[in-house]
């Protein structure tokens, strides 16, 4: 046990981003981690209960981890993540509740990892399609990926990951069924495809849940989701695009999209902007929701380490209240319309 205590306090001693010390048998340990904070205005007009206009300071996915790998020979490793959540302004968080687990890799064969981590579909549409990287009031969840509800991290999960073959990967994963019962059977399980080089990014993922309702266990209900993504780094613009849609037990199905560009006018000056739309995806018997959202943003890269951003985001929803900020939901009714703006800082290490 003291041996144990020694290795993590050497880990949390170390000065720099990602900076590698070793474990008891010599095999590489990083500690990592990302603060950031905003400062946000907020409201939501419209609807039988408009929100007033409050101040808040909000965390988007402040987190402290540790990860490494042990050599075993002949190329195999062992590797090995955990990944806990914080958040610097209220000083909560639950250990390891983010991408943690343990596997097996292999140069020419890949990765086989368990524990709780992020399905495909996320890892392959969210962050790498959205100017915002899936963090800010206008990420890409408030409107496209379902609302967020393709876009989850799952706990009980064994995925495996191939190895990059000629800028092809290829993600599978699948969620126990651990909350199985005599009326239920509730998994999910889905696959990523990615094919990218420096300039060129393009992707299709496929989501199953069994027994589900964004993300609570429902008997006899079933979605599915499907997806396709690209982005294309032209004239110091990265342009992006998504397109899904999302079908769930006696609902009509639901199609939605996002388009988004990171501008980079100068060295560290980037203009940020994001178009989304939904529509459908109620029950078949009611008026289909309808909503839109846009950002615009800008950032200042003080380093790779740290930047300075802030945006401004509004939500239209035309028909029902399916739409929402993507971070810092509002209790909305009916046709309200959230908007606001944010600025902020964020650090890595």
């Amino acid at each position: 046990m003291k041996k144990c205590l020694a290795a993590l306090a050497a880990v949390a001693a170390l000065p720099c981003a990602g900076q590698e010390t070793e474990g008891a048998d010599g095999s590489p340990v990083t500690l990592y981690g990302r603060v950031y904070l905003m400062f946000d205005s907020v409201e939501a007009k419209g609807g039988t209960n408009p929100v007033p206009r409050r101040n808040r300071v909000t965390d988007q996915s402040s987190l402290l981890g540790v990860r490494g790998t042990e050599n075993l020979g002949g190329g195999l490793k062992a590797v090995y993540q955990l990944e806990t959540g914080f958040s610097p302004d209220a000083g909560s968080g639950t250990f390891a509740n983010r991408n943690s687990g343990v596997g097996l890799a292999h140069p020419n064969f890949g990765t086989v990892i368990m524990g709780r981590w992020d399905m495909p579909m996320k890892t392959a549409q969210a962050a790498p399609l959205d100017p915002y990287t899936d963090l800010a009031l206008a990420d890409i969840t408030g409107t496209a990926l379902n609302q967020g509800n393709f876009a989850n991290r799952e706990a009980n999960t064994i995925q495996y990951w191939s190895p990059t073959l000629s800028g092809f990967e290829v993600r599978l994963a699948y969620a126990a069924n651990e909350a199985k019962a005599a009326d239920r059977n509730p998994y999910k399980y889905g696959a990523s495809v990615v094919w990218s080089n420096k300039e060129v990014y393009l992707t299709y993922a496929y989501e199953k849940h069994n027994d589900s309702r964004d993300g609570t266990v429902t008997p006899g209900i079933e979605e599915e989701g499907h997806g396709i993504g690209a982005y294309v780094r032209l004239f110091g613009a990265k342009l992006m695009a998504q397109y899904g849609e999302y079908s769930r037990t006696n609902t009509v199905k639901q199609k939605g999209y996002a388009l988004g560009v990171d501008w980079v006018l100068a060295e560290k000056h980037h203009v940020l902007a994001i178009y989304q739309n939904s529509k459908d995806g109620g029950v078949t018997t009611a008026a289909q929701p309808r909503c839109d959202m846009t950002g615009v943003g800008y950032r200042y890269d003080f380093s790779r380490r740290t930047f300075v951003t802030a945006y401004y985001t509004r939500v239209s929803n035309e028909v029902g209240n399916l739409c929402n900020f993507g971070a810092g939901t509002l209790s909305i009714t009916a046709g309200g319309d959230p908007q606001g703006i944010s600025a902020g800082i964020r650090h890595v290490f």
